[in-house]
């Protein structure tokens, strides 16, 4: 091993004087070097050994070597503690100068170090959640917990400073070549963090990641879509970040979308309005939906009707967030699609405001102070079709709603309607109330039938007894 070989190469020998040479090649330019036609090349047995880094180099390859031990806060000695805290701040001021080196970058060895410091110091097995997003949306008058916060974290925050350092003084080539599919994978892994702090920051590196690696980018979106289907059944954390990264990714869709950018509205997005905790990332969800509307208006009838199918029926809090979701689809319609889907929306806005819960029937109400509602719901023969299901809703409140509060919220729409269109609030009334009518003869009708039924029973029973 390491010992040396000689080839010896022969070629022609060289051309006689005189003639010409048309050729500029290696060949020549050794031939010239040696007359004799005889070249010696001496070739190791083996690979060649990689270059040996610089003193600065190695010695920062040493200090990255020497954070990869993992400190549990517990029973540590602080001053090691404090000592690798140092070092990880020295670590983090030589990537810093490296990046306005010219040209910029890092070594390669010292990528190779660095990456496992990271390894070592962030991929973890991560306990199940203290509390689940599940008991929050059961309990939600209740004040939530505060939030489980690592006490590793002055370490952590230092390891994720150095990648965010890593990630903006690399290129895209260097970050290419160390950092794989399984470090990105186990990098997702960690949004189920209970830490707000450590999943912030990772927000932060994997959009980063997600900017530079071209390549991946693909497999990147697939494995956030895995990670959200996932939590529509499964307590865990990290949603909401997740959900900041795709609202980032949507807004740079090109349009007209792709079929893989409309599968991840449909088989992704829109599953997610069916968990239970639904409100520790709705805000997300919804901006995200809204970019989709916004740039191809068609899908909006998809989207209301995926929202529609997952309506909940015992989840007060799911309501109130959903019809505000369905506001702000409204709000970005156009009159033409706004009466296409006039009819089902406000048919579920109007049982939704007849509601046992006084949370969920006032916001159901208070949709009639939007203005670009009122004005689209106005304009055309929108009215038509959207104001009987709400005079239903409003007389019924009305008559026998428990709630004082939401009869002066209904009165006030009453009010509004009235002013709106007079005419077609007094025919639906007269509407509804011959409705009513029929409904109260025919429960008239088939009270009697009873009641003939049981005389005749009760006569049936006196002969069989006179009888016996």
């Amino acid at each position: 091993m390491g010992a040396e070989v000689e080839v010896v190469a022969r070629v022609a020998p060289p051309r006689a004087p005189g003639k010409k040479r048309t050729s500029t090649t290696l060949l020549h330019l050794l031939q010239l070097d040696n007359p004799d036609g005889v070249f010696v090349f001496a070739a190791a047995a083996n690979k060649l050994p990689p270059p040996e880094p610089e003193p600065e180099a190695e010695s920062l390859i040493d200090k990255i070597a020497s954070c990869c031990r993992v400190f549990t806060f517990a029973d540590d000695d602080a001053a090691e503690r404090d000592a690798k805290l140092e070092r990880l701040e020295e670590v983090l001021a030589a990537v810093r100068s490296s990046g306005k080196n010219q040209p910029p970058g890092l070594d390669h060895l010292v990528m190779v170090a660095l990456v496992k410091m990271f390894a070592a110091n962030l991929f973890r097995t991560m306990p199940p959640p203290a509390t689940c997003p599940s008991v929050l949306a059961e309990a939600a008058d209740e004040e939530a917990p505060s939030a489980s916060l690592l006490p590793s974290w002055p370490h952590l925050q230092a390891v994720y400073d150095v990648l965010l350092a890593v990630i903006a003084a690399a290129d895209a080539k260097a970050l290419r070549n160390h950092i794989d599919r399984p470090f990105l994978t186990a990098l997702l892994a960690l949004f189920a963090s209970e830490d707000p702090r450590e999943r912030d920051r990772l927000k932060t590196a994997y959009h980063q990641l997600y900017a530079k690696l071209t390549p991946e980018r693909a497999f990147m979106r697939r494995s956030m879509a895995a990670a959200l289907l996932a939590s529509v059944h499964e307590c865990g954390g990290g949603v909401a970040e997740l959900l900041e990264i795709c609202g980032s990714i949507i807004n740079g869709f090109a349009v007209p979308l792709k079929e893989e950018h409309r599968g991840f509205l449909l088989r992704v997005l829109l599953p997610l309005h069916r968990a239970r905790w639904l409100h520790a990332y709705h805000r997300q969800l919804v901006y995200c939906v809204l970019q989709f509307v916004h740039k191809e208006p068609g899908l909006a009838g998809t989207v209301v009707g995926g929202i529609l199918r997952r309506w909940p029926v015992t989840n007060c809090q799911k309501e109130v967030l959903l019809i505000d979701e369905l506001e702000e689809i409204v709000d970005a319609l156009d009159q033409r699609q706004f009466d296409a889907l006039a009819a089902p929306i406000c048919s579920r806005i109007a049982r939704c405001a007849t509601s046992c819960s006084s949370q969920v029937a006032e916001r159901a109400l208070y949709v009639w102070n939007n203005e670009r509602f009122l004005e689209m719901a106005s304009a055309g023969g929108a009215m038509e079709r959207i104001l009987p299901p709400f005079v239903a809703s409003v007389e019924d409140n009305l008559e026998r709603h428990w709630s004082k509060c939401v009869q002066q919220v209904t009165a006030s729409v009453k009010a509004l309607l009235l002013q709106v269109a007079p005419d077609l609030y007094d025919r639906c009334a007269a509407d509804l109330a011959a409705s009513r009518a029929e409904a109260d003869a025919r429960a008239a009708a088939r009270d009697a039938r009873w009641h003939r039924l049981e005389a005749a029973a009760e006569a049936n029973a006196d002969a069989d007894l006179s009888s016996s």
